[in-house]
Parts: structure tokens; sequence; C-alpha cells
């Protein structure tokens, strides 16, 4: 199965016109698309398949309780499927079954140990201050998240472990908004505090999938994570980010990327 990945496109505030890549057969939108929501309009009609899973800015200003159904419904109406602490079976032109596992994942600020968590959910509050997001209310700030982000990964963790029925899936491809290990830092701000905000230490999770597909960065990333007696683990980014920091260059809006099969 070939894949086509969108992320960190950030049309609220830059210009971009997304087109289908010839050959894909399924186009993943991996998070902060639109935090307006409006430009998901452009995906309607898609030739393929689309699966998204939101980002941290499809909540700007938003009510986690009250944003997911809406956000959920706009989806809908476009005809994308907009999965959370869900997955669901896609089958290829070549007959390979395609399990997609989606959740934000969020941070649970513990990606440089126990010890180092306070330092790192401080560093968060300025991030959660421009997100400006609430849940049930209130101000949403790193003990929220971290509530949030737990819950995702013990989601994550039963749906990864789950095993395959008879005539089930033949390969699993996670997507998450925040990336799943230190080894996808941004290196302009390589290991600090804030890192915690954008990486999660799942790094013993990525052996359960053949494909990590995650965003949130905002640079391009495609690293080989080693497992016994299988192939390895891709992970990849593929965030356009911010063309006036020069976040863009390089990216490539038609790469594909083929699924494996571990079965």
């Amino acid at each position: 199965m070939r894949l086509q990945l969108f992320s960190d496109l950030h049309l609220e505030t830059e210009t971009f016109d997304p087109e289908p890549a010839v050959g894909a057969e399924v186009l993943v939108l991996a998070g902060d698309i639109d935090a307006n929501w409006t430009a998901l309009e452009r995906f309607a009609g898609w030739p393929v398949p689309v699966l998204m899973v939101a980002g941290n800015h499809e909540f700007d200003g938003r009510d986690l309780r009250e944003a997911w159904p809406a956000l959920r419904e706009r989806c809908d109406r476009f005809g994308i499927r907009l999965i959370e602490r869900e997955s669901l079976v896609l089958t290829s032109a070549a007959g390979l079954r395609v399990r997609f596992v989606g959740t934000v994942r969020w941070s649970d600020f513990d990606l440089f140990g126990s010890a180092e968590r306070d330092r790192a959910m401080r560093a968060a509050a300025y991030f959660l201050k421009l997100m400006a997001a609430r849940r049930d209310g209130e101000p949403i700030g790193p003990e929220q998240m971290r509530e949030e982000s737990l819950s995702c990964r013990d989601w994550l963790a039963a749906e990864l472990r789950r095993p395959s029925p008879v005539g089930g899936w033949q390969a699993t491809v996670v997507v998450t908004h925040f990336a799943p290990s230190l080894r996808s830092a941004d290196p302009r701000f390589g290991k600090q505090p804030g890192t915690a905000s954008f990486c999660n230490a799942d790094d013993d999770l990525i052996a359960l999938a053949d494909l990590w597909l995650h965003g949130h960065l905002h640079c391009r990333l495609d690293y080989a994570v080693a497992r016994a007696g299988l192939p390895p683990t891709s992970v990849v980014s593929q965030a356009r980010g911010m063309p006036r920091k020069g976040e863009s260059v390089g990216f490539d809006p038609f790469k594909l990327l083929q699924v494996p099969s571990s079965a």
C-alpha cells in the first residue's frame, strides 16, 4: 500500500494547495492541518480514502469536550475519516490488509524520565498558553494534558498488542501527531525540557508497528528502528511547517510511502 502524508500545513496562516500524488492509495493527515478547520474542505472529493489524526492546533481556543464531536462532524462532511483512539483496516490494490491505528497522543512529559517531568511541564506552559484550549470549561494546563496523553498511551499500547484475528490485518501503521521518540527531536532545538512537549518516550511501542507516522515537529524525518526477527519499523514525519521560517525547504508533497508487511 502506498501512502501520501501531510502534516503541519497550518493552512490557517500558510498558503498551500494540496494535490493528490499519483499512485497513492491513501492520504494520511497527521494533524495541524488548519486551526480554523476551514481548509478541510480542500480534501473533499479526494480520489482515495483520507484518514486524519488531529493535531494540538486543531483545538486552539476550543474546549476539547465540545471540539471532538464538532471536528468529527466536519470531517465527515468532507469524506475525511477522523481517527482518535480508533483503528480501521483498509485493503490495498494488491490485497494487503493494513491496520491504521490513530491518536493525537499529546505530551505526557516523561520523555526524559519522571525525574525531569516537572521541568518539562513548566516548559510546556508557554505552548499551552498559545494553544488556549479548555477542558470542561477550564484552561488546559500541563496536568490536564498529561491526563489526556496517558489515556491515549493506554489505549495505544492495548491496541498495538491486540493480535490480528484469522483473516485480519497483515501490517500495522500507527498515526500520531506527537512524535514517539526523542530520535524525532528537531535538530534545531535538540534535547531541552521543551522537547518533551513534542516527543514522547514510546520507543517500547514502536516495534509493534510496521510504520509509524507523526507530525508536530516542523521537519522531515525518516529513520529505522530495529526489531528482533522482523524488518525494522520506519518512523516518518512529512511536516511542511512554516515557509517563512524556511521549514518547508525540501518538502515533497508528492512523496509516497510504502507500507511493508510483517505477516
